[in-house]
This record gives C-alpha cells, sequence and structure tokens, in this order.
C-alpha cells in the first residue's frame, strides 16, 4: 500500500528486573576481580531490563553471551489504518521470535522496536531519526503507506539502513519519478519490497474489468494520494488501451465524506463501473451514496479498500470488486502455516493481508544478518548496519508467501495479485494471477 492519510509494548516485571540487577553485580565483580590481578576481561550483557522505548524482546531471550540486534517496525499502530498496522508488528515480532527460539543466528538475539507512524507521512521522518539514532537497530520492516515511505526511507537511505515495506505499492519508491514516462532509477538502493506494485495492480484490475466482467464504461476517481493517482493513472491507460472507454474522472478530498454530487455525474455519464484509487474510508461512503442515488454498478478498487471495515461501514457494498497484492495466506501450505503460529502465539489482533508479507521483510532482514555474520566468521562485525543492504539485494529463499527475492529495483520478483468481489457480506476470491512482465 499506498499513499497516506494525515488521520489518522513490554517492559519486564520488578523481580526480573531484580534479578538482572544481581546478575550484573554478581558479573562486575568478578570482572573486577580478574581485572585486579592484571588480566583482560571482555564480556556482553543482555539488556533484558531494557524496554528500548516501546520495543519489545521477542522470544524466550538469548543467553548472556548474545548480542541483541533490534529490527524496526514503522506501522499505523493508532488511527484509521491500525488494524493494518498492528497485523504488521505483530507478524514482525513472530520473525523474531521464531528465529530466537530456533536459533537461526547463532549469537544473536532478535527484538522488534515498533513505531507508530499514524499514516501520516509527518511522522515518517521523525520515526526514522529515532531508528537511525539506537546503534542497535539494524534495519526496518515498513510503512504501510506509501506516502509515509516517502519521508521515512531517504533519511534511512542517509544512514545505509536497509528497509524492506510488506506493502507500499508506489512505483516512484523502486523506479524513480520518471517511471510512468519510461525512464526508470532506483532512488535507495536501500529500499524493497515484498510486494508487486501499481505497475502491476492497475492494469490487472483493468484487463479483469474489460476483459473477464465485460464492462466498457468506466467513471475513474482517485483521493489524490500517491496510492491513489498511481493506481487510477495505470488504470485508465491500460483500459483505454484495452478499447475501454474512460466516460469521467475525478478527484476527491479523502476527509470529504457527502458524495451526492460525485453520484450525478457518475449516473449522467453511463458508466457501467466505477474504478477508485484509494482506501477503504473514504471508497466505503462513494459506493453507498452510489447506490441510493440509483448507480446500481459495481465500484471497484485496489488493495486500499480490500479491508474488513470497508464491508462494515458500507452495507451496499454487494458486487464491488477490489485487487489485493499477492495472493491470501490460506492458499499455501506455508501460509496455512504462518496463521497457526501466528494464532497459537496468542496475538490478540489479526495478522490481517499484510501480515504474511511482513513476517517475510522482517526473515529478509534476519536473513541478512545471518548472511553479515557468517561472512564475518560468526560473529557481527562493527558497522553492519551498512552491511545489511547488499546482503538483503542477494538473498532468494522460500518465504511463507513464496519465493522472496528482489529484482535490481529493489521489487520483489513474485508479483502476484488476487480479485475479489463482495459476496454475502464476504469478501470472496474471484481469481488470482501474477503481473504481466513490465
Amino acid at each position: 500500500m499506498h499513499g497516506t492519510r494525515p488521520e489518522t509494548r513490554h517492559g519486564q516485571q520488578a523481580s526480573a528486573r531484580g534479578r538482572t540487577l544481581t546478575r550484573r553485580s554478581v558479573v562486575l565483580g568478578a570482572a573486577l576481580a580478574t581485572l585486579a590481578t592484571g588480566s583482560v576481561l571482555t564480556w556482553t550483557l543482555t539488556r533484558d531490563d531494557d524496554t528500548r522505548g516501546g520495543g519489545r524482546a521477542a522470544g524466550s531471550g538469548a543467553p548472556a553471551s548474545s548480542v541483541t540486534v533490534v529490527i524496526g517496525v514503522d506501522a499505523p499502530l493508532s488511527g484509521g489504518m491500525s488494524s493494518m498496522g498492528v497485523g504488521i508488528k505483530n507478524s514482525a515480532d513472530l520473525a523474531a521470535r521464531t528465529a530466537n527460539e530456533s536459533g537461526h543466528v547463532p549469537g544473536v538475539n532478535f527484538e522488534i522496536k515498533a513505531l507508530d507512524d499514524g499514516a501520516d507521512p509527518a511522522r515518517g521522518a521523525s520515526n526514522a531519526a529515532r531508528f537511525v539514532s539506537d546503534e542497535k537497530v539494524l534495519g526496518v520492516v515498513g510503512p504501510l503507506n506509501s506516502g509515509v515511505a516517502k519521508t521515512l526511507v531517504a533519511p534511512l537511505a542517509q544512514a545505509n539502513m536497509a528497509v524492506v515495506s510488506p506493502a507500499n505499492t508506489d512505483p516512484v519508491l523502486t523506479l524513480g519519478s520518471g517511471w510512468a514516462a519510461g525512464s526508470t532509477s532506483r532512488p535507495y538502493d536501500t529500499y524493497f519490497r515484498t510486494v508487486a506494485t501499481d505497475v502491476d495492480q492497475g492494469p490487472f484490475a483493468a484487463r479483469y474489468l474489460h476483459g473477464d466482467a465485460k464492462k466498457t464504461k468506466l467513471y475513474v476517481v482517485d483521493d489524490a494520494s500517491a496510492h491513489g493517482t498511481a493506481l487510477s493513472s495505470r488504470f485508465a491507460a491500460e483500459f483505454t488501451k484495452l478499447g475501454g472507454a474512460v466516460v469521467g474522472t475525478e478527484q476527491v478530498d479523502p476527509a470529504e465524506r457527502a458524495f451526492e454530487g460525485l453520484a450525478t455525474r457518475v449516473k449522467s455519464s453511463g458508466a457501467d463501473a466505477v474504478y477508485f484509487g484509494g482506501y477503504y474510508d473514504t471508497a466505503a461512503p462513494i459506493s453507498q451514496q452510489l447506490k441510493q442515488a440509483g448507480v446500481n454498478v459495481p465500484l471497484m478498487g485496489g488493495d486500499g479498500i480490500f479491508d474488513q471495515q470497508y464491508l462494515t461501514s458500507n452495507p451496499k457494498a454487494e458486487g464491488d470488486l477490489a485487487t489485493n497484492i499477492g495472493a491470501p495466506a490460506e492458499e499455501s501450505g506455508a501460509g496455512q502455516d504462518f496463521l497457526a503460529r501466528y494464532e497459537k502465539a496468542g496475538y490478540p489482533e489479526a495478522a490481517g493481508w499484510y501480515g504474511p508479507y511482513a513476517y517475510d521483510a522482517t526473515w529478509s532482514l534476519i536473513e541478512a544478518v545471518k548472511a553479515v555474520v557468517a561472512s564475518n566468521g560468526g560473529s557481527l562485525p562493527d558497522g553492519a548496519r551498512a552491511k545489511l543492504p547488499q546482503a538483503v539485494a542477494g538473498l532468494a529463499f522460500d518465504g511463507v508467501t513464496g519465493r522472496v527475492a528482489f529484482d535490481g529495483s529493489g521489487d520483489t520478483v513474485n508479483r502476484r495479485l488476487t480479485v475479489y468481489t463482495v459476496n454475502g457480506g464476504s469478501w470472496a476470491m474471484v481469481r488470482g494471477g501474477s503481473a504481466a512482465a513490465r
């Protein structure tokens, strides 16, 4: 996902702190005794009494000789998109717990440090600064929104910090601002993502509406966000290329909730469907008010509207459509295993669509740390942070979402998409497929 919207935990108990202090006292006493004999002593202490400003230790803890590596998570943990953001955070935590419990990187204990961006780009840069200032943070998972990514990724790149998003779909982030004109240039060699982009998603929707749904006249609307405009422009171009007609276009204020005028214009245009680039909190009232005005045509959107909230706030959603990046976790054995482990871990919130992709994004950073440690004779080297982007770029492994690897721009090579429709008040899969080559 996406553009953005401006609207939009666990320390140890006191007894644990006491045990840690006692342990440190014993170690310190031993160290002083050794130093008194003229010897040199080096040791590493775990930091299990440190809440790390909102981060949480993952797993059952590590031996006293382990090194702690922190993986940052940036997502909307409050506001209208928090249901997506919390699923991302929990899934990243599950990846870290899994690595710790299995000893996936010997001598390394992983922690998650999650920061809330509220889906607000203004908070991206400040969160980036907080990650950079913590020397234990070696990489970041997130963000959800492309608009936030545009303020978060640049300062992370300046600090040579790898960031892997499970949700951003704006092509500019990997292909540069000239991508639509056919001129591509990777802006950040530290940025990667585990999902397909709007380069794929808009045309995929157009091919479905024109070829499968047999729609010929479309009214195209977007919310002026980075996600919305990229999605709608790519959709419109592909739809007209296929022989369809765009009979009207419009941009709406994402804070607006009264769309009677838009409904009137869509009705008079004769459109047999509406395509919307943006998010569920704007798409839901548009869909509802279209039907109330007698415009009984489906509204189709991208991954920004594929959410349960779209259904609960829109009793008129029946028959509406959405594309989503990737494929449902339930469709593969690895995805089913992820969902079972997520449930067993006891997180109160659902993983959501982006959870599996956040797990694989986090595992990419874990695998990169493993590669850096292996190349340094089994220990984490000085300057490990700057070595991670190159390590991520060279990865290839089977994740919970399928093959995880990145092309020369930092985009995933596993570019799958899925079409859903609202059937009986629930999202039902219609078809899936791979994106056409760029």
